[in-house]
């Protein structure tokens, strides 16, 4: 597999119109409860996926990679990637770091992140994700982890600024269920997930998408499992010279969203900023200069 950005699931999607019947059944199994249902032997594989061992090892071959062994040790890599924690991460890099200056090393990256997230993100699906934040029939929720919650608080901010029937859930997981309760079949549920995955934002996408709602998942480039659940999901490029992953490219394409949508509904978003401001005078809660 020559493209080191992109994961086995990836290859299997690009490649699954031009598998046979056997192997689209396997590539089926495989995808069904990825990474995990990978990580048997061959033959529990073919035996999950109820095709032949000779099966398994075509396909793998098809797919690019040298042999089982091979794709396997692609598996092991992604699972070792979306579990590494910060002081995992700063030893890798800080072992590889050449000799220039940080902002330097950090720009360069940010920067290849940038390029390699936009080839990957389809305009349409872009344009989709912006129309339905749109619709201000919709309820709109937001939610993020120990982390990327900060961005689920930024993007609601905006949106809470530029149309109604906007909501942010608690950081307190016990009281998504109630969250859950109040959504309607047609809402918006806004997700941020990125690696060392938190297995209650993936329990609140299903209970989400089972009462309903619709999902849009910000995630790193393996995928969080949440993104099963999703209509549409941004894989977005997260690493960094650093022992945290970077979330500048996920920034970039929250902001592009929220111009999308203010820009869309310019005559709605201006009555509102201007209530708004009115609200603020009122208030006081800017210094006003002069």
């Amino acid at each position: 597999m020559s493209n080191a950005s992109k994961t086995v699931s990836d290859v299997i999607h690009a490649q699954f119109d031009a598998l046979t019947r056997a192997e689209k059944q396997l590539a089926k199994s495989l995808l069904d409860n990825y990474p995990v249902s990978g990580l048997g032997s061959i033959t529990t594989v073919a035996e999950n996926a109820r095709v032949s061992t000779p099966t398994v090892a075509r396909m793998v071959q098809k797919l690019g990679f040298k042999g089982y062994p091979d794709f396997q040790s692609h598996l092991h890599q992604e699972v070792e990637a979306t579990i590494s924690n910060p002081l995992t991460k700063h030893d890798r890099w800080a072992s590889n770091a050449p000799g220039t200056h940080i902002l330097n090393r950090f720009a360069d990256t940010i920067m290849s992140n940038l390029r390699q997230t936009l080839a990957d993100i389809d305009a349409a699906t872009f344009d989709s994700v912006a129309a339905l934040l749109s619709e201000r029939k919709r309820g709109l929720y937001f939610v993020g982890g120990r982390i990327t919650g900060a961005l689920a608080e930024y993007f609601f901010t905006h949106m809470q600024v530029i149309r109604p029937n906007t909501t942010l859930l608690s950081s307190n997981s016990s009281s998504w269920p109630q969250y859950v309760l109040n959504m309607n079949p047609g809402d918006l549920l806004v997700i941020f997930d990125i690696r060392r995955y938190e297995q209650e934002i993936v329990s609140l996408a299903a209970a989400a998408r089972r009462h309903g709602a619709e999902i849009i998942v910000f995630t790193d480039q393996w995928a969080t499992p949440a993104a099963k659940h999703a209509k549409h999901t941004f894989r977005v490029q997260i690493e960094a010279p650093s022992a945290w992953d970077s979330s500048v490219v996920t920034l970039f394409i929250v902001e592009a969203l929220i111009e999308a949508v203010q820009s869309s509904t310019w005559d709605e978003t201006s009555e509102r900023m201007k209530t708004l401001e009115g609200l603020f005078e009122q208030t006081r809660l800017f210094r006003k200069l002069g």
